[in-house]
């Protein structure tokens, strides 16, 4: 009993809190996160963060929920200071929720002040170094905008990759220094070039967390994708291209790296369930990806139905096409298992139902 109210399997739920990188782990029967942080008697201003939103449902064990609370940030770019309150960590974040635009090449640096009577500044300080936007043609091929940090032409060319070609004339010259909006060439008589822009893949920085179901991926910083310019040299056979090779490749957005934990924590692979699956075929790499989906559409309940007609351990919609698979599916969970082992090869097997589930709620 708790307050009362008799305490089944489903009405409590153990949470991990961290309020500003504090942990805390407690048992709640909130149904939501916003329930849990007004139990919590947790006050929050209007620019703190919680995440994930108040609105989402408390559905597992070992549920995460990070409450940040905002700070006075003084932003310095150039000439430019704004003050704000920012619960981010990362500076980009501050700058971008703060309405600045900064670029990929941009320095962000956050520090403290030593004397905030004299710098007029409380709390930590945000300063922005601006890379200079320089625009460069290869070959004949259409000007690309770069930012850059370095000080001549040369410099930047080492810095990005880029070889001119013997007998190639530069302009300016690679000694010239940089300067605002600088518009650099690289030509060679006689080429025939064409340009395409193409992705660059970003890395994955990926942490064990043995607090989280195997094989759960919670992302912190999401991956970017970057772009890189191919130039390539074609050759041409009465006006038609019969063969091309590559000039230049430079990259021109850095992919921006993802950043994501990964679970480790093996299920409990315990009762009718394991039996079930393995009588249905599924394979045991994939228990905890089809125990996870399953278990949060039904609760293993092989005759559970839903108010809009879904039906069985996986939720059919409509019921009858399980029905029509499986005539006695409300007694015959290895039939259903089946079933829906079909059905989660729309997602390339179980494992990718389990990632399309922790992506949207449902499958």
């Amino acid at each position: 009993m708790a307050n009362g109210q008799t305490m089944g399997p489903n009405d409590s739920h153990v949470v991990s809190l961290y309020v500003d990188g504090q942990e805390t782990v407690a048992p709640t029967r909130a149904a939501t996160v916003g329930e849990f942080i007004s139990k919590a008697h947790i006050t929050l201003a209007e620019s703190d963060l919680v995440e994930p939103s108040i609105k989402t449902e408390i559905n597992s064990d070992n549920f995460r929920i990070q409450v940040y609370h905002a700070r006075p940030v003084t932003i310095i770019d150039g000439t430019n200071i704004k003050h704000v309150l920012s619960p981010h960590k990362s500076a980009k974040l501050i700058a971008e929720k703060a309405g600045i635009a900064v670029y990929p090449e941009d320095k962000l640096t956050t520090t403290t002040t030593s004397n905030f009577v004299q710098e007029n500044i409380l709390g930590e300080k945000l300063i922005i170094d601006r890379a200079t936007p320089v625009t460069v043609s290869l070959y004949g091929a259409t000007p690309i905008l770069y930012r850059t940090h370095s000080k001549t032409v040369g410099s930047f060319f080492k810095e990005r990759g880029i070889t001119p070609e013997s007998g190639a004339t530069v302009t300016p010259s690679l000694n010239a220094p940089i300067a605002t909006n600088l518009p650099i060439f690289v030509s060679k008589m006689g080429k025939t070039v064409i340009n395409t822009e193409e992705t660059v893949a970003f890395p994955v920085e990926s942490t064990p967390d043995p607090t989280q179901p195997l094989g759960s991926i919670n992302i912190i910083t999401p991956g970017v994708l970057g772009k890189k310019q191919m130039v390539y040299e074609v050759e041409l056979r009465d006006g038609k291209e019969v063969g091309r090779r590559v000039l230049q490749e430079v990259v021109t957005v850095q992919p921006q790296k993802q950043v994501q934990t990964k679970g480790t924590k093996a299920p409990d692979m315990s009762g009718d369930r394991v039996s079930w699956m393995r009588a249905a075929g599924i394979s045991e790499a994939d228990f905890y990806a089809a125990d996870f989906v399953i278990g949060h559409e039904s609760g293993w309940r092989p005759g559970a139905t839903s108010g809009s007609g879904c039906t069985g351990l996986g939720q059919a919609c409509p019921g009858r096409k399980l029905a029509a698979a499986c005539p006695n599916w409300q007694v015959d969970p290895v039939c259903q298992l089946r079933f829906f082992s079909g059905y989660a090869n729309r997602y390339g097997g179980w494992q990718g139902a389990y990632n399309a589930w922790l992506r949207q709620h449902w499958w």
